[in-house]
């Protein structure tokens, strides 16, 4: 090429993760003298270059206090491995210089409207967006990426934990929004079982003790599972679970090669990075029952267990032991929060815990106001449905069944 075509010949541009949605610069600190901000919003639709994002998107994780292990890149990446559907996924990123202050990790789906939704689906208890606490604009910025992104689709964000990034998105949204309920969740503070011992009546408390001193009259101990050992121990968890639950209605998606194949992965990675725990109890060289407990800096999650029938033929109450443990570990290491999460089961009311309701959050363009309505209408009636069907005695399977297509966590 000639010197004087080669010095008018474009300047290539740097491959972005995909369609830039709305770059534009902020304002700066007269004071700081630093130049402004650039931020910039790219959709990533591309299941490679969402792989590829494992490193930027745990960061900003960090720097989301609360953000939960269900929000990390981990979990969502195997959810899509798992669940996925092709040409299907919208991640909507804004970086900041470079750096990555916001993601919205979201799928398209018709039914029989538009919407963008979470990735995770109903085996998620907490889903949300991303941002990072110390860029003031990143909520801002997301909002207006999402605005440009979202064209004729509903954006609607479910089973976001009260103080979610998502309040933050909705607060700044610029069109039309509604915020609704979602899911109960139950949540105990984060001390040893002593003291969660004090919150029950005397007869209850002393009928706990007396269940303590028989788990342990067995010989029954706690052993963390760590390492190249976890994904065999999940398994055993699944086996143990599909048995605690033979004839009285497990949850159907929890026998699922994918599922399976989702949770074996997810939590191996997990438990290697910190978020997630899977502990055994033992009888001797036997495992008797396993549990997988996610964690965040402030949060302990009882996720999955499966338990031996047999623990139950010897007057083991399990829900007790796995209680005592998880509650002995959210003290030990800080944690304030232990959520039992979603779903109301007697078991659980019985420690007298406090009900955290999820929120839902619909946002739309200004022009899709009357579909954003619809959607909500929708939403609305099916809440109503399952209010009347628990309020007028349906049966135990028949509720069962439409808390599981509402997405709750029944059956763990």
């Amino acid at each position: 090429m000639p010197p004087a075509a080669r010095r008018n010949a474009p300047v290539p541009r740097r491959k972005l993760a995909g369609p830039v949605l709305s770059p534009w610069r902020g304002g700066h600190s007269e004071a700081s003298g630093r130049p402004p901000a650039r931020l910039t919003a790219t959709l990533c639709r591309a299941e490679e270059q969402f792989a590829g994002l494992a490193g930027d998107w745990d960061g900003l994780r960090r720097r989301n206090r609360s953000a939960t292990p269900f929000t990390s890149h981990t979990w969502l990446a195997s959810w899509w491995r798992s669940y996925g559907q092709g040409g299907r996924l919208r991640i909507v990123l804004v970086r900041e210089n470079g750096r990555l202050v916001a993601a919205a990790p979201l799928m398209l789906v018709h039914r029989p409207l538009p919407a963008l939704v979470p990735l995770g689906g109903p085996i998620s208890d907490y889903q949300d967006v991303l941002l990072d606490d110390g860029c003031p604009r990143a909520a801002d910025a997301l909002a207006r990426a999402l605005y440009a992104a979202s064209r004729s689709a509903v954006i609607d964000l479910r089973e976001v934990r009260p103080g979610g990034a998502a309040e933050r998105l909705y607060a700044a949204w610029p069109g039309a929004r509604r915020r609704l309920t979602d899911s109960p969740c139950l949540e105990l503070p984060g001390v040893p079982m002593e003291e969660m011992l004090r919150r029950l009546a005397p007869a209850s408390a002393k009928r706990t003790r007396r269940k303590l001193r028989r788990i342990d009259e067995l010989g029954i101990e706690a052993h963390a599972v760590t390492g190249e050992r976890v994904a065999d121990a999940v398994r055993t968890m699944l086996r143990l679970h599909e048995r605690q639950w033979e004839g009285r209605g497990v949850t159907p998606e929890h026998l699922r090669p994918r599922f399976v194949a989702h949770l074996v992965r997810a939590t191996a990675r997990l438990a290697a990075d910190g978020d997630a725990t899977v502990t055994e109890y033992r009888i001797g060289d036997r495992v008797a029952a396993c549990d997988i407990a996610f964690t965040s800096p402030d949060l302990v999650c009882g996720y999955l267990y499966g338990a031996d029938p047999a623990l139950r033929e010897r007057k083991v109450d399990i829900a007790t032991m796995l209680l005592r443990h998880d509650a002995h570990f959210a003290s030990a290491t800080g944690r304030g929060t232990l959520s039992l999460l979603r779903g109301t089961e007697p078991y659980k009311q019985r420690w007298q815990p406090v009900t955290s309701v999820n929120r839902r959050y619909l946002l739309a363009r200004r022009e899709l106001a009357p579909v954003l309505e619809l959607h909500a209408a929708q939403a609305a009636a099916r809440d109503l449905a399952a209010g009347a069907l628990r309020e007028h005695g349906a049966s135990g399977r028949a509720c069962t069944l439409l808390s599981r297509a509402a997405g709750l966590r029944a059956g763990r």
